[in-house]
């Protein structure tokens, strides 16, 4: 397990670092986290992070220097069990919910984790949208079963928070390895605009701009409202929309936006927030792939550790993001992509250049999970 470890400079793809240290058993450092800044080292929401793992895993071993500019990380056993978590309210629920979707199918026990805090928030993938687009994709890699599901039992909006989420996952002994080179062409479109604290009306309002933009594509729309009320509806008043579009083929491509936090910014109305959001969901589909950009890296994870056999997977244009993720596999794994890009032709206007993106699973086998 103590293979020689990696170490990294800087405070950015904090996640990736630990989450793929954890899996791949090898140990990590982190130097440099943010020491020129003028509040140097880790930020509350990280460390809160750091917690979490610490929750689902037994035996690791964490060393924080006393400027918190360093940090050594040495991985345990992922244990999972039931978990309950108070995320900072500084990111969303997302931002620890995406680690939670990579790790949960490793671990011992299945897992059941409460997560509380912010759910929806304008810079971290809201709870909405994991739930609609990267539970669909997990299943088409063998992660399924009753026990499996994400719920919003109550909803919390940035910068109060209050929300809970309830996410349970089964384990798996190994990942099949999948082959998603057609996306095909979009049947319907699907969304939610929710709205806490204030008038139930913003929802109708966020769905008929929204409806106006779409409607000129298909006519299978259908944006459900969800208005929470009394103490299901968190500390701050806000609303947002989240969309949906799925292909004949099963793969699902996603947009959305929240209002700005009370209190931070220009105010925006539901109006404009239902055509923005609308016009995102069009460029995301313009990028296309089998899968959409906020769940790359998800996928290439999936693919990467699966068994010993060959993966492709169409995705749109990569983002950063997914290219450092990209780089960190191969420091982890010793595990490379071959990336052809695939340009549309002409007569096809099929959006965007796509990017076909082939590898050999690792045959990454769990070893922790309990045999019954």
């Amino acid at each position: 397990m103590a293979s020689h470890g990696l170490t990294y400079d800087g405070c950015n793809f904090f996640r990736q670092r630990l989450l793929l240290s954890t899996l791949s058993g090898k140990h990590v450092k982190i130097k440099n986290i943010r020491s020129r800044d003028d509040e140097p080292g880790l930020r509350d929401f990280e460390a809160s992070f750091i917690r979490l793992l610490d929750k689902v895993t037994n035996g690791s071993r964490i060393e924080i220097n006393q400027t918190g500019t360093a940090l050594f990380y040495q991985p345990g056993l992922l244990y999972g069990g039931s978990v309950e978590h108070d995320c900072n309210p500084q990111r969303s629920v997302g931002y620890y919910l995406e680690a939670l979707l990579m790790l949960a199918p490793f671990m011992k026990t299945p897992l059941k984790a409460t997560l509380r805090g912010v759910t929806n928030d304008p810079t971290d993938p809201t709870v909405d949208l994991l739930k609609s687009t990267s539970l669909p994709l997990m299943k088409k890699f063998g992660i399924d079963g009753e026990a499996f599901e994400l719920k919003v039992a109550k909803r919390g909006m940035a910068p109060g928070g209050g929300g809970e989420v309830v996410f349970t996952c089964p384990v798996r002994k190994t990942i099949r390895p999948v082959q998603l080179t057609e996306p095909g062409k979009i049947k319907r479109i699907r969304g939610v605009a929710y709205s806490v604290r204030v008038s139930p009306q913003m929802g109708n309002r966020i769905v008929e701009s929204a409806r106006s933009v779409l409607n000129h594509f298909l006519p299978d729309i259908y944006i459900y409202t969800d208005h929470m009320k009394g103490a299901n509806s968190g500390k701050s008043p806000g609303f947002g929309l989240t969309l949906v579009a799925e292909t004949l083929n099963g793969c699902f491509l996603s947009a959305e936006m929240s209002s700005t936090p009370q209190g931070q910014g220009d105010p925006v109305l539901p109006e404009d927030l239902g055509r923005n959001c609308a016009k995102l969901l069009l460029e995301e589909v313009y990028r296309g792939g089998c899968v959409d950009s906020s769940n790359q890296s998800l996928a290439l994870l999936l693919m990467t550790l699966g068994q010993q056999d060959v993966s492709k997977v169409l995705l749109g244009p990569l983002s950063p993001y997914t290219i450092e993720f990209l780089r960190h596999i191969r420091d982890f794994f010793q595990v490379m992509f071959k990336i052809e890009v695939q340009k549309p032709s002409e007569d096809e206007r099929k959006g965007g250049d796509k990017v076909m993106m082939t590898c050999v699973g690792v045959g990454y086998s769990n070893l922790s999970k309990t045999i019954k």
